[in-house]
């Protein structure tokens, strides 16, 4: 058996489609972990929306949890502009609509709307 020449070019191929394999699979994992993070922002409102209702608006004390949680989410430059702060009555509407950034740089929008319980 003869041996054959070998040719950097098959080398050189193999390690730029795996090079493109890496950039792209570290990509995808930052993109699945923004989507964790948001879906716990969406959580996080679910369970402050549910609050609101059986009080009517979202009390000072709950504003300030609120905030802690974000920012133990990776929420920072967070707008509660549209909120509910007000005292509703039985059956009226109440807003909770978060806005603010996730890593300081994806910008992000939660509104929850129900009906006040009190």
């Amino acid at each position: 058996m003869k041996k054959e020449a070998g040719s950097i070019g098959d080398l050189l191929a193999a390690c730029i489609c795996m090079l493109l394999m890496t950039v792209l699979l570290a990509a995808y994992m930052d993109s699945v972990r923004l989507i964790a993070e948001k879906t716990e922002i969406n959580q996080i409102a679910r369970k402050y929306i549910l609050r609101m209702e059986t009080v009517g608006m979202l009390t000072e004390s709950d504003r300030i949890l609120l905030d802690r949680e974000l920012a133990a989410a990776g929420a920072s430059g967070v707008n509660l502009e549209g909120t509910t702060f007000d005292r509703v009555g039985y059956g009226e509407e109440i807003v909770l609509r978060i806005r603010g950034k996730l890593r300081n740089h994806y910008g992000f929008e939660e509104k929850r709307v129900s009906t006040a319980k009190n």
